[in-house]
């Protein structure tokens, strides 16, 4: 049984690592990088000017930084498919874990299963928790961290016991039990500033949250297909 797990996440986390980082470079690093010109000031929005309602304007610091050179850009894509492939074979063990306590109590795990299983680990690890702490450009000021890895745990641990209360419970109080935990830290709320203070133009966050998260549907949905995939060919 272990071997099956760890051959399934492993497969399924390289396929989803490299399907990432080419996915990210494709959509998202062109928008991270124009995010870094706006936080060290080689392009300015509004001037860094601070607008919050009630007061006066007041600037923005911003440091002007060097832009990063091409043999540091090597050296970051580099480190970003070395990441993308360890976070996903990490997250891959644990959807297999789950998928493996699925299949020994009778369901059928075929790739099309697993990408239902992937698309549910996206949901519960970043759609949901989104929807409080969304994907932030660099320079974008925020709550204390320690407040938002507290809130972002809490959120991916009541997503998944709410969605599996949801998918596996065969009552009706059951899935009215998994709806509440899935929004419950969406009602306790997440830490945020009282105000906004971004450097990048909303347009350019937006599309970075937008594209943040598709790459990532793209990716858990792969993850999930490959695992089922590698694990019905190991039991057939």
């Amino acid at each position: 049984m272990f071997k099956q797990i760890f051959t399934s996440a492993l497969f399924a986390g390289i396929a989803a690592g490299l399907l990432s980082a080419l996915l990210q470079f494709w959509l998202v690093t062109p928008v991270l990088l124009e995010g870094e010109e706006y936080e060290t000031g080689a392009k300015n929005h509004y001037a860094g000017v601070l607008i919050v309602e009630g007061e006066d304007p007041a600037p923005v610091e911003v440091e002007v930084e060097t832009p990063p050179t091409t043999s540091e850009l090597i050296v970051r894509h580099g480190m970003t498919v070395a990441m993308n492939i360890i976070v996903f074979t990490g997250f891959a063990l644990i959807l297999v874990a789950g998928i493996a306590t699925a299949a020994s109590s009778g369901h059928e795990v075929t790739a099309k299963s697993g990408i239902v299983w992937g698309l549910a680990g996206f949901i519960a690890v970043q759609l949901a928790p989104a929807a409080g702490l969304f994907p932030e450009l660099p320079g974008t000021p925020a709550e204390d961290i320690i407040l938002r890895q507290m809130w972002w745990i809490t959120a991916v641990v009541a997503t998944l016991v709410g969605l599996a209360l949801i998918a596996f419970g065969n009552r009706a109080y059951w899935m009215v039990l998994g709806a509440a935990f899935v929004a419950a830290p969406h009602i306790i709320g997440a830490p945020h500033l009282e105000f906004y203070a971004g450097v990048a133009p909303p347009e350019l966050s937006a599309l970075f949250v937008s594209r943040s998260l598709a790459v990532a549907c793209a990716s858990w949905a792969i993850m999930g297909g490959v695992a089922g995939a590698v694990w019905h060919r190991q039991t057939v």
